[in-house]
């Protein structure tokens, strides 16, 4: 089988594997290039509580509310100041905080340009006419008719430091009601994107309370700015857990009351995960908490983990340490995080080639300190590891091209009659000794590696402002001026013209057409993926010419 027909094999067996994948998502069920859903537990809006205290967490709008939002009749609630922003700064980060809830209204990712506008920083978390997107956290299971500080509540903030200056920076929040005393202590730290937060919580009453904090993400499901319309990537939330691994959430399936996730564990996180970036609560392990994903109103979503902290006595406090992460899905600072929450970078059913594929990479880069040359180094190395099934296919393909005259000499002397035409195309590749299929064996071997490599390049953030020579400055962005996609179309039809040309002219227009096609939707790729293309083309063509030009020397 020549080089045409296996890329026709290939396309087509591709087309049939996305097409199921997407009758499976379009019918609720999970896709075949992420995780496996769990079986469900019975849902849970809130964490155990004592009977007649109201544990269901405050829905409201993600706008500031006013500052007797939580009064109660009959309820005590300390006096807290108008509600304001608060703007703290490290060398990677700005937050801006709300004071009512003492939630996160903003995050801006200092060493990320914006996708929008490259000279102004990445905007993960917002809150503003376009977009919907906050960390939040609040305390449930009040006495009934009662409520303990949550998202809605006007806190204070008691710190004074807006800017990093040594190794850490504490941003300090203080609110009470009915009788609960609530400290949010937000801990940041130098060139890291993982936030602490120590919530500190005294009982002034003469009874035992029984709180439950909850940990929550406010997202809206508009795709975030810069998704392509020809790839794609996840957008939405994210569950992990020991028991079940990673698993991904669509926005969908939760309007739909379709979602199917672990609800109850003592491990793992909760998170929003996008292209790139990725924002998690992880509440401490070990620990039991409820997950749950709801949809709060129309394209707003929350997910969130509630964990029932104990009773408290009377007179007495006790204090809870999350971590939050607001950044870019950096997998070896992730996992020193939360265990799994570096897969976020999601390969599916790859992965157990991806991440080894993936730490090549990095390993190369250290040499290197070039993305670009990186990826032509590991394409070298591809190339290398499988030049024996890449050689085999080659001379398989050389044998076609010799008895290409042949062949087409039979389909003239047999016509319509395939019988005999089978008949005697068989008894020519017994005696030239030719495999029909063993050119197409060696490249089905070698798809899975390369689909790897291909989700390795369009998910790592390493890519993202990358520069590599002269007019690419940016490897996840399509090339500016077109020249990769050009060269790979000219890849594409030399590697045509070192194979014969069909016989069958409908495919050998189809063969014809194919360069324009793939080179088109180059055009709109990340310039780092089709670096690799052309990289790999150009060795495909210099491995095949000669061992093309070997064989019909010895033919001859």
């Amino acid at each position: 089988m020549d080089m045409k027909r296996t890329i026709l094999w290939m396309i087509f067996s591709l087309s049939l594997l996305f097409l199921w994948d997407g009758w499976q998502k379009h019918n609720g069920k999970p896709s075949l290039f992420g995780g496996t859903p769990a079986q469900t537990a019975p849902a849970a809006s809130g964490a155990a509580a004592p009977g007649g205290a109201d544990n269901s967490v405050p829905a409201g709008t993600p706008g500031s509310a006013p500052a007797s939002a939580q009064a109660v009749p009959g309820s005590t609630v300390a006096p807290a100041a108008a509600a304001e922003t608060v703007v703290v700064t490290t060398d990677v980060l700005r937050l801006t905080f709300d004071t009512v809830g003492a939630q996160i209204i903003k995050a801006e990712l200092l060493n990320q340009p914006s996708i929008e506008d490259p000279k102004q920083p990445m905007v993960l978390l917002d809150r503003s006419a376009a977009r919907t997107y906050l960390a939040q956290t609040g305390v449930i299971g009040a006495p009934a008719g009662a409520s303990f500080p949550t998202h809605q509540t006007p806190f204070r903030v008691t710190s004074t430091p807006r800017a990093l200056e040594g190794e850490a920076l504490d941003v300090v929040f203080e609110a009470e009601s009915n009788g609960l005393k609530v400290v949010k202590t937000y801990t940041l730290r130098k060139s890291r994107y993982d936030v602490g937060v120590r919530h500190d919580m005294a009982n002034a009453t003469a009874n035992p309370l029984a709180p439950s904090l909850y940990y929550q993400i406010t997202r809206d499901g508009t795709p975030p700015p810069g998704e392509s319309k020809f790839y794609s990537t996840f957008t939405g939330p994210a569950v992990y857990s020991d028991e079940t691994k990673f698993q991904k959430v669509s926005f969908s399936d939760i309007e739909k009351n379709k979602a199917q996730y672990t609800k109850q564990s003592n491990s793992g996180w909760v998170g929003m995960v996008q292209h790139y970036f990725a924002t998690a609560w992880v509440p401490p392990q070990g620990a039991a908490r409820t997950y749950d994903l709801t949809h709060l109103s129309n394209n707003l979503f929350a997910v969130r983990a509630i964990q029932p902290v104990g009773d408290i006595a009377p007179g007495t406090a006790t204090s809870v340490d999350s971590r939050l992460w607001i950044g870019p899905q950096d997998q070896r600072a992730m996992a020193e995080v939360a265990p799994g929450l570096e897969l976020v970078v999601d390969y599916g059913v790859l992965t157990i080639i991806a991440k080894p594929l993936f730490k090549l990479m990095t390993w190369l880069h250290s040499v290197l300190l070039n993305w670009g040359w990186t990826i032509v180094a590991l394409t070298f190395l591809i190339k290398a590891a499988f030049y024996p099934l890449s050689a085999a296919s080659y001379r398989s393909m050389a044998r076609m091209k010799l008895v290409a005259p042949r062949l087409t000499a039979l389909r003239e002397k047999y016509g319509d009659d395939r019988q005999k035409l089978n008949t005697a195309m068989m008894e020519l590749y017994r005696t030239e000794k030719i495999n029909p299929l063993g050119g197409c064996l060696p490249v089905v071997i070698q798809i899975p590696v390369f689909i790897s490599l291909y989700w390795v390049l369009l998910a790592s953030v390493e890519m993202r402002n990358a520069p590599w020579i002269g007019w690419i400055h940016d490897l996840a962005a399509p090339d500016p001026f077109f020249i990769l996609p050009a060269i790979m179309m000219g890849t594409m039809f030399l590697q045509m013209k070192l194979n014969p040309t069909p016989p069958d002219p409908v495919q050998a227009k189809v063969m014809m057409v194919m360069p324009l096609v793939f080179g088109g939707m180059m055009f709109f790729f990340p310039s780092g993926l089709v670096l690799y293309w052309v990289v790999n083309n150009t060795l495909s063509i210099a491995q095949q010419w000669s061992i093309t030009r070997r064989m019909e020397a010895k033919k001859a």
